[in-house]
């Protein structure tokens, strides 16, 4: 049985996965050996692997290049670093890239020709959108949620101090910056401008600039999130 003086603790880091782990090793195991131990741990490939030891601070020191050494031939030292390198990258991902992976595709006459497939139990049984009654319903409610939020949009003006209340986040106060269409969704949305920095933007969503403010002071809520009044700014020193 293998004493802690016989065995030699690691962080293994490899440049094919982003995980780290933490492995001992015996200080008589080859490097060969520690090379297809590591193609378990990491996903490198043995035969085209290098291993660089560096020191706990991330510095480079040398490299474990002689497959017949043994482990303790080298300075090495528990705590170090193993920086295992794939030097060849593509082999190691070929079975995750199916980029050149010939695909079985369907034609939609082919895919209706079949029986027992999943459109055709839906289709039977009238389930999601193949419910003409339930796509009917939900057209209604959604057209119905929508006239709730342009009733509570007609209620809410540039310049409006507010506070915002979206369901599992804080209550936050702000300025109303802007009313109107966007172009990331659907419907009328409010642009605000928080007091403090709970947002997501500066006023801009994918370039597109709606209004202006400061970075992660910006965001977008519908307006039914919206209660405008008198609400103003929360001094933190009365907190």
């Amino acid at each position: 049985m293998a004493t802690v003086d016989d065995v030699i603790e690691f962080n293994i880091k490899s440049n094919v996965v982003s995980s780290e782990a933490i492995r001992r090793f015996k200080r008589s195991i080859h490097i060969g050996e520690l090379k297809n131990q590591l193609e378990l741990i990491t996903g490198a490939q043995s035969q085209s692997m290098k291993i660089h030891v560096h020191d706990e601070r991330g510095t480079k020191l040398f490299d474990l290049d002689d497959d017949a050494r043994v482990l303790d031939s080298y300075n090495v030292h528990s705590k170090m670093i193993l920086q295992v390198e794939e030097t060849n990258l593509k082999q190691a991902n070929m079975f995750e890239d199916t980029t050149d992976v010939p695909k079985y595709e369907l034609t939609p006459e082919e895919y209706a020709a079949r029986k027992n497939t999943a459109k055709q139990f839906l289709l039977e049984h009238k389930i999601g959108k193949y419910n003409p009654a339930a796509q009917e319903e939900h057209a209604r409610k959604e057209k119905e949620k929508e006239q709730h939020e342009q009733e509570s949009a007609n209620k809410i003006h540039v310049n409006d101090r507010c506070e915002v209340m979206v369901p599992s986040q804080p209550t936050k106060r702000g300025t109303v910056m802007y009313k109107g269409d966007v172009h990331f969704k659907p419907g009328v949305w409010i642009g605000i401008r928080y007091d403090e920095p709970l947002g997501k933007n500066n006023g801009s969503v994918e370039g597109k600039k709606y209004f202006e403010c400061v970075d992660k002071y910006g965001a977008f809520v519908r307006p039914s999130a919206v209660t405008v009044g008198d609400f103003p700014e929360v001094d933190l020193e009365e907190l």
